[in-house]
């Protein structure tokens, strides 16, 4: 089967227990899908059942049956995520019952697009019956996203109706969006079992991108990287599979046991777990309590196929949320799940358990916040749908550069997606490139350019005679939360604009060096001076410095452009000769060298001028090592050449 010959749309059965759901999916897909011996022995799906649905028109879809009974809502929950059209089964003879409400509020919830409802065992009622049932499922969707869907009476016994409800499946099929398309694969786990021979098969509704046999994943939360030996669709093994389609993966070297329902497959590097994120939440009530939600109470979160326990708090203050009320809030979970911008959760009570609501993933690393201020902004646009107005909102609000892999990991979006949204800041002329990785806007820049000039002016002030500082302790006085190569590329930023200029690794101001260098040149004249007089016996740098009034840091500076000039010769960080006495002691012994004269200390002390050991060990260890001299025990020659 190649990649143009899927389908690409998943259907979701939904509905209160016993209303013929899975009688349904049998009757349009020739599949039973209770597979489980308990759900035959009982008569009532327990764990999720999956078929192929053909539309009668050449086109298919991958149908997940999910649970109806109470205790099952949790699997319907797993089952529903990933669903782009729903199919809601409601039997004429009980009509509208408790589990239809709690179902169709998961599907609204979990932005499923498009429903039909069949309403099936009209067998069992007259019609004036049926026409009742009708007008009531009608008003009930009135207030949904659903309303205006097509009822299609039926009955999977006789089989009057159910063609008509493939032909509404397949009209509504047409104008359905695929959901959860982005680079990167990503497949929520809802079942794992073993094959004799082949070893651990997960299944699960691939969520986005492409699946192939020999891909690499990873597993999360578990962070472990594992290869796919064969991918299958429908029980047919396929070369690739595309996201919207049921999938069940073979996975290479991994046990059942470390893989379970609830985890995640993504392409490596993908998705970052979160313990926290941002969202835009309603509040459903579907128990019908009338009670307001409060912030900060304890429930469980559904994302995915995997539930945790985690608090919803209301921001900027709010302490309550009453039925139908929507409100930015952030979810703080116990443990960590793989969310991205757009994903769409469940929330349910803590005890007694009930849906209460859920929404929308927005910012997946968010900031430990519920007071927005002027984020508020970012969370309306993502909200809406605008990313890029998203994008600009975070661009102008940061106080520094960030990178493609910064704005990924915030909203919780692939990267080539993100990288794709800064361009385009870029291209508008709102924002701005810093280096290679680095996205702002020029006003960012602006102020951190000046952040620099400030800092640079203020340095200079207390210290006229330095030509400036190390960019480190720079970054760390103006702008410490800045990551120290994206300070690289501002200082950059800063030198084109003349604010600042870099010498000899120091970061200094421009209107300071001239001061700078006066000072420097008047610290190597005295310096200079000062080794002409003691000739081959000076003493310490520090002792220098002192004798002539230079600060050490100072001196070292002079000294190191004496030495590049040629005026100076150093021996080590603490001593240093002046050069034209280098030069002439050198001639004196290559002279007593070339003539014959003993290599020994001794031999040559009188070249040397008569100086101590003190002086002359250091200063022949350097020749040394400079190639002027080779030592072989106690004795030096001339090296040859």
């Amino acid at each position: 089967m190649g990649e143009f010959d899927q389908p690409n749309l998943v259907l979701g059965t939904a509905g209160h227990i016993d209303h013929g759901k899975s009688s349904l999916v049998r009757a349009l897909t020739g599949t039973d899908p209770d597979r489980l011996a308990e759900e035959k022995k009982r008569g009532i799906t327990i764990e999720l059942g999956f078929a192929r649905l053909d539309l009668g028109d050449g086109r298919s879809m991958g149908v997940v049956d999910v649970p109806g009974h109470e205790k099952f809502v949790r699997q319907m929950i797993a089952g529903s995520t990933g669903i782009d059209v729903a199919l809601l089964v409601i039997a004429a003879d009980d009509g509208v019952m408790p589990q239809t409400l709690e179902h169709l509020a998961v599907l609204q919830t979990l932005g499923v697009p498009t429903c039909v409802v069949a309403l099936t065992k009209i067998d069992l009622c007259d019609p004036e019956w049926v026409e009742l049932v009708t007008e009531d499922i009608n008003s009930l969707l009135s207030n949904t996203p659903f309303a205006g869907a097509p009822i299609i009476p039926c009955s999977s016994r006789t089989g009057e109706g159910v063609e008509d409800v493939r032909a509404a499946l397949a009209k509504a099929s047409m104008n359905a969006t695929a959901l959860h398309r982005s680079y990167g694969m990503r497949q929520p786990v809802d079942r794992v079992f073993s094959i004799r021979g082949a070893g651990t098969v997960i299944t699960g509704t691939l969520w986005s991108g492409t699946v192939r046999p020999g891909d690499t994943v990873e597993m999360l939360p578990q962070e472990r990287q594992c290869r796919i030996r064969t991918v299958q669709m429908h029980d047919k093994p396929v070369d690739v599979a595309v996201a919207g389609n049921r999938v069940a993966l073979n996975l290479v070297d991994v046990k059942t046991d470390e893989i379970r329902p609830g985890d995640f497959l993504a392409t490596p590097g993908l998705i970052e777990p979160t313990i926290r994120f941002d969202t835009h939440f309603t509040y459903l009530d579907t128990a019908k309590s009338g009670k307001p939600l409060e912030s900060g109470v304890r429930m469980h979160v559904s994302h995915g196929t995997k539930e945790v326990l985690g608090r919803v708090l209301f921001t900027d203050g709010r302490v309550k949320l009453s039925p139908g009320e929507s409100c930015f809030a952030q979810i703080r979970l116990e443990e960590p799940l793989p969310v991205s911008l757009g994903d769409r959760f469940i929330v349910r009570t803590y005890s007694p358990v009930y849906v209460a609501g859920g929404g929308q993933v927005l910012q997946a690393h968010p900031r430990n916040r519920t007071n927005l201020h002027e984020e508020v902004s970012i969370l309306e646009a993502l909200a809406s749908g605008d990313r890029q107005e998203a994008v600009r909102y975070v661009l102008e609000q940061r106080t520094a550069p960030l990178t493609a892999h910064d704005l990924a990991r915030q909203f919780g979006i692939d990267e080539p997606a993100a990288l794709e949204l800064l361009q385009a800041e870029v291209d508008a002329h709102r924002g701005c490139k810093v280096g290679e990785l680095w996205f702002s806007t020029p006003a960012t820049v602006r102020r951190s350019i000046s952040a620099i000039e400030k800092e640079l002016t203020v340095f200079h002030a207390d210290n006229p005679s330095k030509p400036g500082l190390p960019k480190e302790e720079l970054r760390q006085r103006c702008l410490p939360t800045m990551e120290p190569a994206c300070f690289d590329e501002i200082v950059s930023e800063a030198v084109a604009a003349k604010a600042a200029v870099v010498v000899g690794g120091l970061v200094g101001h421009p209107a300071a060096q001239g001061a700078a260098q006066e000072a420097e040149k008047a610290a190597a004249d005295a310096l200079s001076a000062a080794l002409k007089s003691y000739g081959l016996t000076p003493p310490s740098l520090t002792e220098l410095a002192q004798e002539v009034h230079v600060d050490l840091a100072l001196a070292r500076r002079a000294l190191a452009r004496l030495r590049d000039e040629g005026a100076v010769y150093r021996v080590s960080s603490e001593l240093f000769y002046d050069g034209a006495a280098v030069e002439a002691c050198k001639k004196a012994i290559a002279e007593v060298l070339r003539n014959g004269g003993e290599g020994t200390i001794a031999g040559m002390k009188d070249a040397m001028g008569g100086i101590s050991r003190k002086f002359a060990v250091p200063l022949l260890e350097a020749f040394d090592e400079e190639g002027f001299t080779v030592r072989d025990g106690a004795v030096r020659t001339l090296r040859k050449g």
